[in-house]
């Protein structure tokens, strides 16, 4: 039978056993590795004593979930660093990206969103901000239309609209779209067009470009590998933000990259 120090030792290690769903598998294996094959009594002894520990101490299975909240947070961090490695050209460079502010600054940084997304409607003041206040941030636009059907056919139009806009122009057109009342879809998008003077007829040939197409399924295919669960997520050289986080982080970000190279230094 365990004695005093065999359940001390039990405590140490009980939230990693519990965490990774082995606890009646890893202990026997412990005890074969000193002591050779266990008997089904020496077993069912151990797995008993694990389970009258764990139910008059259940507050190491709170411990054990924390920590493994915390790993599978750190495998995701790790996970996004790397792809964030990967697709650092797909993501800065790609001709399907929109860029706004300053085409040749030093500092990329790099928007998600959906044009039915709330946080995103908040984000578009901030970004218009940075990109005012700081004249060498250049900034790529990533339409990633999650959240249904009417905000695919908006980035559609969106898309086609840039071989007409570029710039501002375009930040302006992003804008209008952005803060418009109400649900926004095709019949908005083309409302905007019109408002702004684009040629109507023009748009809607650009609508059936595979360039469109391509631009989406490349935005979408870097959301899955970056695993961006929502919009706005911003990305800043080896940092993801995710959410509507203000002006004032990203620009701490921004002074952080001409300082040091990285997002924190």
């Amino acid at each position: 039978s365990f004695q005093e120090p065999d359940m001390i030792a039990l405590r140490s290690f009980a939230p990693v056993l519990f965490a990774s769903g082995l606890i009646a598998g890893l202990v026997p294996f412990s005890a074969t590795a000193q002591t050779g094959d266990i008997s089904p009594q020496d077993r069912a002894g151990i797995e008993k004593i694990i389970r009258e520990y764990l139910i008059q101490n259940p507050e190491v299975l709170q411990e054990a979930l924390v920590e493994l909240e915390r790993r599978q947070q750190q495998a995701q961090e790790d996970a996004q660093k790397q792809a964030l490695a990967s697709y650092s050209e797909a993501l800065t460079q790609s001709p399907h990206g929109i860029v706004v502010g300053n085409p040749d600054g030093d500092v990329t940084l790099v928007e998600f969103f959906d044009y039915n997304c709330g946080y995103c409607k908040r984000a578009v003041a901030d970004v218009a901000a940075l990109t005012k206040a700081d004249p060498k941030l250049r900034v790529v636009l990533r339409d990633l239309p999650i959240l249904g059907p009417d905000s695919v056919d908006a980035s559609v139009v969106a898309l086609a609209a840039r071989e007409q806009l570029d710039g501002d122009k375009y930040f302006e057109f992003h804008t209008r779209l952005m803060t418009s009342r109400g649900r926004v879809g095709k019949e908005r998008a083309l409302a905007v067009a019109k408002e702004m003077g684009l040629d109507l007829a023009r748009l809607q040939k650009d609508l059936e470009s595979p360039k469109v197409r391509e631009a989406l399924a490349e935005t979408l295919e870097l959301g899955d590998k970056l695993s961006l669960t929502g919009t706005p997520a911003f990305v800043i050289g080896d940092a993801i933000i995710p959410g509507a986080v203000g002006a004032e982080p990203i620009r701490q970000r921004i002074a952080s990259m001409r300082s040091c190279g990285k997002s924190e230094c």
